[in-house]
């Protein structure tokens, strides 16, 4: 397929394209869409928060015993209503919950873009939902990274102590065990982080990061993941790791590369370059000015191509469907 400048034929189209976005509360959901969403700007890609369809405030689920990872705490049948709208590109009034204070402000208008990512605790819960989803991404650090990651953000940005973030971790694992969990079985990517064999004490911030998926049967074949093995080996003056393994996750094959520590940004150029050469998007330049790239900057990109790939998969089959009715 010719794409000209794929921001171009995205914007034309009638298509919304629905990328759902599932993990637990502050595993990284945002964090590994970021590349994505710079390539192709907020005139194109908005974000949607199922947080918001919370039905009880924090003291109403404190008073019932309820955690907001039950389905029960959650209203799932508006849920599943606001987003078939959003794929018909319609407008919904979107309830708003509020973190800070745990309670509800007012209800707002929400119109999709020609991209909408959907982050969650249970965007794949119901069959119907998943039909909705044109890509679906489960995002896994272990427990260790996680329980560092929603320190960071509950006790710094939200205004909890560490003892009652503490507290909620410990309370909510059986809900995430039974109810979040399973839905990586539904996931076409499944990211785990676990903490970095070159940061074994943490201090640095660093993180090895595994994109787990199965066969892409759904492919544009001349899209390829380059890697400079000669930037790689000759200009590193850091460790890093590369690797591939065959896993299996509920039953399904999947393979999972897997990457660790740091990277010149000479070789993650080569994969910019390559996003630039095979949708006409450019320039793609997220790490102007660095040396080094971490590996989870690294998997960011990885996982814009692999979105990108979809996209351009379904651009090819819409158009071949609109040639067969001329015909």
């Amino acid at each position: 397929m010719e794409t000209g400048n794929f921001r171009d034929t995205i914007r034309a189209s009638e298509c919304i394209y629905l990328i759902g976005v599932a993990g637990d509360s502050g595993s990284g959901k945002t964090t590994f869409t970021r590349a994505f969403r710079e390539i192709f700007g907020p005139d194109l890609v908005c974000s949607f928060s199922m947080d918001d369809y919370h039905i009880l405030d924090r003291d109403a689920r404190a008073k019932r015993g309820i955690t907001p990872l039950h389905p029960d705490a959650n209203n799932i049948s508006l849920f599943e209503e606001h987003i078939s709208l959003l794929k018909q590109g319609r407008t919904v009034s979107k309830p708003s919950y509020n973190h800070t204070t745990g309670t509800f402000d007012a209800p707002s208008l929400f119109s999709p873009k020609k991209i909408v990512i959907v982050e969650g605790l249970h965007p794949f819960s119901t069959a119907k939902l998943r039909r909705l989803f044109d890509f679906t991404c489960y995002v896994d650090p272990d427990d260790e990274v996680k329980f560092a990651w929603k320190i960071a953000r509950d006790v710094g940005d939200r205004g909890y102590s560490r003892d009652q973030v503490t507290a909620e971790i410990c309370t909510r694992k059986p809900d995430y065990e039974a109810y979040v969990a399973p839905q990586k079985q539904y996931a076409d990517a499944i990211l785990k982080i676990t903490p970095s064999v070159y940061d074994a004490s943490q201090t640095r911030g660093m993180y090895a990061v595994s994109l787990l998926q199965e066969r892409f049967e759904k492919t544009i074949k001349n899209i390829v993941i380059p890697l400079d093995l000669f930037a790689m080996t000759s200009l590193a003056e850091r460790d890093f790791l590369i690797g591939f393994r065959s896993e299996e996750q509920s039953g399904r094959k999947m393979g999972a590369i897997r990457f660790d520590g740091d990277f010149r940004v000479e070789v993650i150029r080569r994969l910019e370059e390559a996003v630039e050469e095979e949708t006409g998007v450019g320039p793609v330049s997220l790490f102007a000015g660095r040396e080094y790239v971490t590996a989870t900057e690294a998997m960011e990109l990885i996982l814009a191509w692999r979105i990108i790939n979809r996209r351009i998969f379904m651009e090819c089959r819409m158009q071949a469907d609109a040639c067969m009715k001329v015909v």
